[in-house]
Order: C-alpha cells, then sequence, then structure tokens
C-alpha cells in the first residue's frame, strides 16, 4: 500500500510539472505573439498551479506575468512580477530570467518615462509625476528622472512630494547640464546645433566651420527657487532664505540665482532688496530687458516715477515689441495727472488763479502728449490692446482732440 501511494504521488507530481511546463510554454508563446490579453488570461486562470511551482517554473511564471503587466501599462504590477521572479531565482541559486529582466531593463524604463510624458502632455501630472519616480527608483543614478518627476509634482500641486526630490537633487549637486554640439555652415553662415556624431563627421569636412560645444543651461537655479518657493508657500521664509544663499555661496555670479533670490524679497516685500538684486543682476547681464522693467515695476510702486520712467525706457530700447513695458511707462507718466487735477481744484477764481490755472492745464495736456506715443506704439504691435485704445481715446477726449477721439473710439467698438 505505501508503494501504491508513493507512485500515486509520483504521479501525481509529475503531471503537476507537466501541466506546469506546459501551460508556461502556451503562455510564453502568447507574449512572443504579442497576445498579452490572452497570455495574461491563461497566466491568472492557472496561478494557482504556476505560483506554487518550482523554483524555475514559478520564476518563469512571474517573469511573464512581469512582461504582460508592462505590456498594459501596469508598471507597479510589473516591478513587483519582476522583483518576484528574482527573488525566487535568488533564493534557488537560479538566475535565467534576473538574466532576461536586467538586460531588458532599459526599455523597460524606457516604456515608463514614454508614458509618463504622454500623461504630461494629457495633464495628469500627479500620476506622470509617480510613475517618473518609479523609473528613478529602478534607475537611481539618473537624477533626470527624478528633476522631472518633481517638476511634475510641482505641476500637480504636490509640494508634499516634490521637495524632498528636490531637495534630493540639490544634496547631490544636480545641474541637469549636457554637453551641446554646434556647426556653421560655410555656405549660409548659419549655426546649428547637431548631435556628437554629426559633429564628428562635420569637423573633417570643409563644408562646416566654426565648430564648438559648449554645457547646456543648469537646472541647478530652477530646483533652488522651487525649494525656496515651496518653503514660501509653507510659510517657512527662513528656510527659503537660507536654500538660496547656501546656493550662491558656490555660484554667486548666477542671475538665476539672483532673480531667484529677488524673486522671494518681492514677495516677502521688501522692495528695497529687491531692487539692490536686481542692480546686481543687471550687471552681470545688462542687456536682459525683463531685469529693467522689473526695476521700473519697483520703482514705480515706491513713488519715484522719473526713475521708473528711464528703467521702461531702457526695457523698451532692448526689447521694443513687450506690451507691459509701454503700458507700464504711460501708466506711470500719467500717474502725474492727479496731482495736477488736485492742484486746479483747489484754485479760487482770482486772476493769479486762473493764470495758476491755465498753467496746469496746459500742464497736463503736456502730460497726456507725453504718454501718447508709448500708447500708440503699444497699439501697433497689438492693435487689439483695448487697455491702450481706450486710454488713448480718453485723453483725446479730455484735450479736445475730436478727430482721434473718434478714431480710437471707432476702434475700440470693432473689438
Amino acid at each position: 500500500m505505501k508503494t501504491y501511494y508513493s507512485l500515486l504521488l509520483a504521479f501525481v507530481v509529475a503531471f503537476s510539472v507537466s501541466a506546469q511546463k506546459k501551460q508556461l510554454k502556451t503562455a510564453q508563446k502568447l507574449v512572443d505573439a504579442a497576445s498579452f490579453d490572452a497570455a495574461l488570461t491563461l497566466l491568472e486562470d492557472n496561478s494557482d498551479l504556476l505560483r506554487s511551482a518550482e523554483p524555475k517554473y514559478a520564476a518563469h511564471y512571474h517573469y511573464l506575468l512581469g512582461a504582460v503587466q508592462q505590456a498594459g501599462k501596469e508598471f507597479y504590477k510589473a516591478v513587483e512580477a519582476f522583483d518576484t521572479s528574482k527573488s525566487i531565482e535568488a533564493k534557488g541559486g537560479l538566475n535565467k530570467y534576473t538574466q532576461l529582466i536586467n538586460v531588458s531593463k532599459a526599455s523597460f524604463i524606457n516604456d515608463i518615462i514614454n508614458h509618463a510624458v504622454d500623461l504630461n502632455s494629457k495633464g495628469n501630472y500627479n500620476e506622470a509625476s509617480k510613475l517618473l519616480y518609479l523609473a528613478y527608483e529602478l534607475d537611481d543614478e539618473n537624477l533626470d528622472y527624478l528633476y522631472f518627476s518633481a517638476s511634475s509634482a510641482v505641476n500637480s500641486g504636490d509640494y508634499e512630494n516634490a521637495l524632498p526630490y528636490y531637495l534630493t537633487l540639490k544634496e547631490k549637486n544636480y545641474t541637469g547640464s549636457v554637453t551641446k554640439f554646434y556647426a556653421t555652415e560655410v555656405s549660409t553662415g548659419i549655426e546649428s546645433e547637431v548631435d556628437q556624431n554629426t559633429y564628428n563627421i562635420y569637423k573633417k569636412s570643409k563644408d562646416f566651420t566654426n565648430l564648438r560645444t559648449g554645457l547646456s543651461e543648469s537646472r541647478l537655479p530652477e530646483i533652488v527657487k522651487n525649494i525656496a518657493l515651496i518653503h514660501v508657500s509653507n510659510g517657512d521664509n527662513e528656510a527659503a532664505m537660507k536654500s538660496i544663499k547656501d546656493a550662491r555661496k558656490f555660484s554667486p555670479k548666477d542671475v538665476g540665482l539672483i532673480l531667484t533670490e529677488a524673486d522671494l524679497y518681492i514677495k516677502l516685500g521688501d522692495e528695497a532688496r529687491f531692487g539692490a538684486l536686481m542692480q546686481e543682476a543687471i550687471a552681470q547681464d545688462p542687456t536682459n530687458a525683463m531685469l529693467y522693467y522689473n526695476l521700473g515695476v519697483v520703482n514705480g510702486n515706491e513713488g519715484k516715477r522719473d526713475k521708473a520712467k528711464d528703467y521702461y525706457k531702457k526695457a523698451i530700447e532692448l526689447d521694443p515689441n513687450y506690451e507691459a513695458t509701454y503700458l507700464n511707462l504711460s501708466a506711470v507718466i500719467l500717474e502725474g495727472e492727479a496731482d495736477i487735477v488736485e492742484e486746479m481744484n483747489s484754485l479760487g477764481t482770482s486772476a493769479s488763479d486762473n493764470r495758476k490755472y491755465d498753467e496746469l492745464k496746459s500742464k497736463r495736456e503736456a502730460l497726456f502728449l507725453e504718454a501718447v506715443p508709448y500708447l500708440e506704439q503699444l497699439v501697433k504691435i497689438n492693435p487689439k490692446n483695448a487697455d491702450a485704445i481706450t486710454t488713448l481715446k480718453n485723453i483725446f477726449g479730455t484735450i479736445g482732440d475730436t478727430a482721434n477721439f473718434k478714431k480710437y473710439r471707432d476702434i475700440l467698438e470693432a473689438l
């Protein structure tokens, strides 16, 4: 009887192993044929049989399950399945599927990244951030994944996760800078960016000249800025200031960091320090129109109209197409009207007061006419700028220029 049961057990085991091998072979063929739905159904229907199989078959089962989950973009489940397969093999002294998983790791991560990019493009920043972080966990030497995960987290408003990601990047001195390659075509004189292989080919060609390399812009200023802004958002201004000052110790002339610090001071309401930092930024980047524009804003807010006008005019000189500069400059000019009108209203009816009134009236008209060229230029840049058109209409109506009043009234009504 004992022999009978032993034979029966051996038969059952042999049958079970045969069934496992058969199902795994079929599942493998389905995966190879990209019939992932059918493969998943087969694996799920036989999960009890295959999970309890001996290590080499159980490892194969989890490997196939991971491949199917990967194809279905169920990346978290795929990672779990692959890890289980590797764990089973490690305990059993095997490595067949571990090697396959490791060899295909780059392709797996690439699938994750592509799906995250697609989610980002659809505005699903939260899930994209999680997937990018998963990619980072799979390859923690690639800090680009962590950077993009943090960026997506910020876009989704998930500052709780974004902050530690950015802090890790800062601690690791991540810049994200890569070498870029440039070549100038002799016949056109136009420089273009090329890949490294093309660059090496062009170096041997007489058709290209001025071959050069350069580093892409560092991402560190943005990282530090976001750390600071998250701290500000959390009400932790001390931590925000410290994060910027620490960064500027090793990069004191970095305009991006200077502007980050300036931006923090303006958020804290310290316009004087903001202005000083903007001047520092201008010393490093004297042709940046936005720096002068921002100084115009600060000086205008402080009531320093003449300085504000000078900064706005310099900004226009450097960038004659930025609409806000014209609008702000005209607004600063017209701010002087309130003082003139107040003085006009305080006058009496004496002869001297009447003369003073006429002087103030002329001064007011001159003020209007000073603003007109900037407003008219703004309308040329953007013919649909209702604020500029309305202001011009009101100016010409006030000074009695009927023709121009009607002109801008008609333009406004046609918008």
